[in-house]
């Protein structure tokens, strides 16, 4: 038997949605393509969400795999993710105008694991084998990083010397399980290092409890991101942890299952840092035809967050000729 509509609600995580990272990273291809115009050429996807994809290629980006697929002499603009200082040189060896896109964040994980591994540390980096950001961290100091996805990797890592060790991570994880990663390792590693400030991101961190919140009350949890988005991914799993009776993974309101929300009372409804408002308005809209039409607002933080574009998107500004200049 269906629930009465009259007792359907919406519990909506705030903050939920892009991040200062992602908005940068997106505003970055946008900006590009009205000072260089179509096409311009992006390493890999530029944040980890197929509509905000499909929509820049609409407008004239071009995703590829390397720099390499660039042609000579072309704009190529590397992801939010981060890379690897041989991606640098592989676009300066085509003569390629680089924008880096690296969020912010991401470029400070880079700068931790460039100091210890000056200072002769081995650094375990926590994080998701093969993700893209995992790759690029990994590539700033190759023969000082270890990936540690997980505790039971920690259980299993082995380093020089167990006085002279550090850890850092991806900046998307899930805050507790990399807390539990970062006891097994201090279990094994009393002298561990830790970066002076936390690697995963505030976004992230904001995200994951608002979900915390909204989870052990909602009976199903929606939450909007792609397959390949870390972050979205976590959303989930802490929703589960924190008591959802169900919790989804959805790209769009077309991928709600009606049968889903059989016996559901409450729908949390939250997004990853990569995904637009208006796809969880859609949500909302769908499941509004289900009569699920009371909404309240679930809080965790306030976000004013802002991030510089890089400088070769910036115009230059001039001022005034000096009086004696020409006219």
């Amino acid at each position: 038997m269906s629930t009465p509509t009259a007792r359907r609600r919406v519990l909506l995580a705030a903050p939920r949605g892009y991040c200062a990272g992602v908005a940068r990273a997106v505003t970055v291809v946008e900006k590009a393509l009205e000072l260089y115009g179509a096409p311009v050429y992006v390493r890999h996807e530029i944040v980890h969400n197929k509509y905000v994809v499909k929509s820049l290629e609409h407008r004239g980006a071009v995703f590829v795999d390397e720099a390499t697929e660039v042609p000579e002499g072309a704009t190529v603009i590397l992801s939010a993710h981060g890379v690897a200082p041989g991606v640098h040189e592989e676009a300066a060896a085509r003569r390629l105008t680089t924008i880096d896109a690296t969020c912010p964040l991401v470029t400070k994980v880079h700068k931790e694991a460039l100091r210890f591994a000056r200072e002769d540390y081995d650094i375990l980096l926590i994080g998701h084998a093969g993700h893209e950001e995992v790759i690029g961290t990994s590539g700033q100091a190759p023969d000082h990083i270890t990936v540690v996805d997980g505790p039971d990797d920690a259980a299993t890592v082995e380093v020089r010397d167990p006085e002279k060790v550090a850890w850092l991570s991806q900046t998307t994880l899930s805050v507790d399980e990399t807390t539990a990663t970062v006891a097994a390792l201090r279990a094994r590693f009393p002298h561990l290092l830790s970066p002076p400030g936390d690697d995963i991101c505030y976004a992230t961190q904001n995200r994951q409890a608002a979900v915390k919140r909204l989870g052990a009350d909602a009976d199903l949890v929606l939450v909007v991101g792609s397959r390949n988005s870390s972050n979205s991914v976590r959303l989930v799993e802490v929703a589960l942890d924190a008591g959802a009776g169900a919790a989804r993974l959805v790209d769009t309101a077309e991928d709600i299952d009606e049968g889903w929300l059989t016996g559901v009372r409450t729908v949390g409804v939250t997004s990853g840092a990569s995904v637009p408002d208006l796809l969880v308005d859609g949500v909302l809209d769908r499941l509004a035809t289900y009569g699920f039409t009371r909404i309240d607002v679930v809080r965790a933080a306030e976000e004013h967050q802002l991030f510089a574009l890089p400088r070769n998107l910036v115009p230059r500004t001039t001022g005034p000729p000096p009086p004696d200049a020409p006219a």
